[in-house]
């Protein structure tokens, strides 16, 4: 049997240990399982957010492909630039990624992301999304739940500001290929990434990240929460592709909701009847995407449902 020694492991990571992330980070999971599926022909391109910090400053990088670090609201026009001058030196295989948070994306990047989805750019845009300004000291974002604490909305996000369908929207640019992921099912979001990194044209990859800190949950139950945000059915694991087919990665058991607000502080302050009107709210989702769903509802697109059991 062969074995890999510790040091050749380290040495072909992409995203190596050491960073300076937070203790139970999802975006430093979710980059870890990207980087990995993509490969070393790979350029980041960040904007201003929790993993421009983690990549570390030059010359010293926990990431061990080229980056770029970029203003916050240039994501789109960004990786529109990194593949203009690939093309010109001939480069065809390098991967382009866009690598923002959902302030960066939800929010202050929304105008150059819609530019470059329109126009089809090539390139993979991952929104790692924490549901707010994390880097920044967590203010809320328009991707922040209703109810949610943060230092902006210390009473809980007011239930009219709904968190925005990023989705939907990106999905009305009829772009080739959209798909959510979840830190908590690995072989899914690796599987989502691979088919990103073959598709052709603009695609872009939503990851669920959890944010101990200003989630106000323990580093060890990241994994935990990520889980039960998906089989509550309120973050759906799902693609779209070219805006019109969409598929369910993962048909959830509706169950867990109480426990995933619970392991939150942020969701301390919900009342029995905001939690009645957030399971009210998963209903409507569900309803929407089921009626959006084309062929068998629970197909899944290359073979069988993910492990329900996740990780730890």
């Amino acid at each position: 049997m062969t074995t890999t020694s510790l040091p050749d492991m380290l040495s072909i990571q992409r995203f190596g240990p050491g960073n300076v992330n937070c203790g139970g980070c999802g975006m430093g999971i979710a980059m870890k399982l990207a980087l990995e599926t993509l490969g070393p022909d790979t350029i980041l391109s960040i904007p201003a957010c929790c993993a421009a910090v983690s990549v570390g400053a030059f010359p010293n990088s926990a990431v061990q492909v080229p980056v770029l670090l970029h203003a916050f609201e240039t994501t789109g026009a960004s990786i529109a630039g990194i593949r203009a001058a690939l093309e010109v030196q001939g480069k065809t295989g390098t991967n382009v990624v866009g690598w923002a948070g959902d302030g960066g994306t939800y929010d202050i990047g929304l105008q150059a992301l819609s530019g470059a989805a329109e126009r089809n750019d090539d390139a993979i845009y991952v929104c790692y999304d924490n549901e707010a300004y994390m880097n920044t000291g967590v203010q809320r974002s328009s991707s922040t739940p209703v109810g949610a604490w943060t230092t902006t909305t210390p009473k809980g996000k007011p239930r009219e500001h709904h968190k925005k369908d990023l989705i939907a929207i990106l999905a009305g640019h009829r772009i080739p290929y959209l798909a959510t992921a979840s830190v908590a099912y690995p072989d899914d979001l690796q599987r989502k990434f691979g088919a990103a990194a073959r598709t052709p044209g603009f695609r872009f990859v939503l990851v669920q990240s959890p944010c101990p800190t200003g989630w106000r949950s323990e580093s060890k139950d990241s994994i935990r929460i990520a889980r039960l945000g998906v089989t509550s059915g309120l973050f759906p694991l799902i693609e779209v592709f070219d805006g019109t087919e969409w598929v369910v990665s993962f048909a959830p058991s509706f169950a867990g909701l109480d426990e995933y607000l619970d392991l939150q502080g942020r969701f301390s302050t919900l009342t029995p009847e905001q939690r009645d009107n957030l399971r009210r709210s998963i209903e409507r989702q569900w309803r929407e995407l089921r009626a959006r769903t084309t062929g068998e509802p629970w197909r899944h697109a290359h073979g069988e449902h993910p492990d329900d059991s996740g990780t730890d």
